[in-house]
């Protein structure tokens, strides 16, 4: 076992088990609150509030399960397009977000109260808020060096070469998918710096609203031009690695939390809580998360193709 391998192994273990007690916080929330022993979220029913958890339960265990798929022997049987969509889904959730959880903890050091991001509970203690978060930083890491340690003993080929070797700028690829994307990277950094065309509820804005709009509009732009790099084959003898990976990851953030926002914004805009708002206007933050999953898509589906292209010149 190479130095590789053994760095994929650590980081997978250590990804496994840093959300196992986000987990265990998840499964004592919907029990918790059938029982009546702890209170729902704020704007939510208990149905609604149960079927959120358990679905952020399901996404914890998929999460457990990629982790352990890419170091133990049974992961290498399972389909490739599978693992390979669940890894995708998986790093674009966690991965981008990493700058954000840093800079969350240290602002909430700062200020004395720490941060517990948008997925805490209501009444969260502090040692629950710590788990949860240490839980995504602990699998955004994790997937990001196990998976590639996976990538290059399954598919010893993967991210090799430089831009331009053969199979890139194929016709085929719309151009539709980059200007999207960057497009609505546009609009959330307007939003981040305090841009307010499209925004219903200004006051509702808080620091780590901007924050997060500015991180997922960096990404967005970042995966747009990686994207257009990747499968147009410019600039030139870049090594293919840089783009694909850029491109792998803002893409998977694009569909990743878009496709994760998308119902609440609509849930928002059909039920119209008295105690839940969004910042921005509802209709245009629907329009803009489903111009996002779409896109994101579009790029996974451009990479795998431009990928098989330059695998079979």
């Amino acid at each position: 076992m190479n130095r590789w391998d053994r760095a994929g192994r650590v980081a997978a273990y250590g990804a496994a088990l840093a959300l196992t007690p986000y987990l265990l916080i998840k499964v004592s929330w919907v029990v918790g609150s059938l029982l009546g022993l702890l209170p729902v979220g704020t704007g939510f029913g208990k149905v609604e509030w149960v079927v959120l958890n358990s679905a952020t339960i399901g996404m914890a265990g998929v999460g457990i399960t990629v982790a352990l798929a890419l170091v133990r022997p049974w992961g290498m049987r399972i389909p490739a397009a599978r693992l390979a969509f669940c890894s995708w889904v998986g790093t674009g959730f966690l991965v981008p977000v990493l700058p954000y959880a840093v800079l969350s903890s240290l602002l909430g050091s700062a200020d004395g109260s720490p941060k517990s991001g948008s997925d805490a509970g209501p009444s969260t203690p502090a040692w629950e808020a710590a788990l949860i978060q240490i839980g995504f930083v602990g699998m955004g890491v994790g997937l990001a060096v196990a998976l590639p340690a996976y990538l290059r003993r399954r598919w010893p080929h993967a991210f090799t070469g430089r831009l331009g070797d053969g199979g890139e700028g194929s016709p085929r690829v719309p151009p539709w998918m980059v200007v999207i994307g960057a497009a609505v990277g546009l609009i959330w950094l307007y939003w981040a710096v305090g841009g307010t065309v499209g925004v219903a509820h200004r006051g509702e804005r808080d620091l780590d609203w901007h924050v997060l709009s500015g991180v997922f509009g960096l990404w967005a732009l970042v995966a747009s031009a990686a994207t257009w790099a990747a499968v147009r084959g410019r600039p030139a003898r870049v090594p293919r690695w840089g783009p694909m990976v850029l491109a792998w990851l803002g893409s998977g953030s694009l569909f990743a939390w878009s496709g994760w926002k998308l119902p609440f914004t609509l849930y928002l805009a059909i039920a119209q809580p008295a105690d839940a708002v969004l910042p921005e206007e509802l209709a245009l933050a629907a329009v803009l998360h489903l111009a996002a999953v779409g896109a994101g898509a579009a790029m996974l589906k451009a990479l795998v193709r431009t990928r098989l292209a330059s695998s079979n010149p």
